[in-house]
């Protein structure tokens, strides 16, 4: 299962209290990166976090995994979870009326 995964910061934490744990949460993304748990991960746009493609079994596999970056451990981030697969809709283009 695919799920995407948003980071949620919690209220009041500013950048200066990621500092002390960032390279174990980069060290974490790399593992589960390298492990395929990890599909793609982007910095996002709109705001400070990121934006993680997970791949795992359930929800909750997702959870753990996530539940285990050292900035969530500190209680400074928490996740959205989405699960989401193939658009199939593509089917349409070859619906009979739609042929040339």
């Amino acid at each position: 299962m695919r799920i995407l995964v948003l980071d949620i910061p919690k209220e009041g934490v500013v950048f200066e209290d990621y500092l002390p744990y960032l390279l174990d949460e980069t060290k974490h993304a790399w593992s589960l990166l390298k492990s395929d748990v990890i599909r793609e991960i982007y910095f996002r746009q709109d705001r400070p976090g990121v934006v993680v493609i997970v791949e795992a079994e359930s929800i909750e596999k997702a959870k753990e995994a996530c539940s285990q970056f050292p900035l969530a451990k500190a209680g400074l981030i928490d996740f959205t979870y989405i699960p989401f697969g193939n658009y199939t809709l593509w089917e349409n283009l070859f619906d009979e009326q739609h042929k040339i």
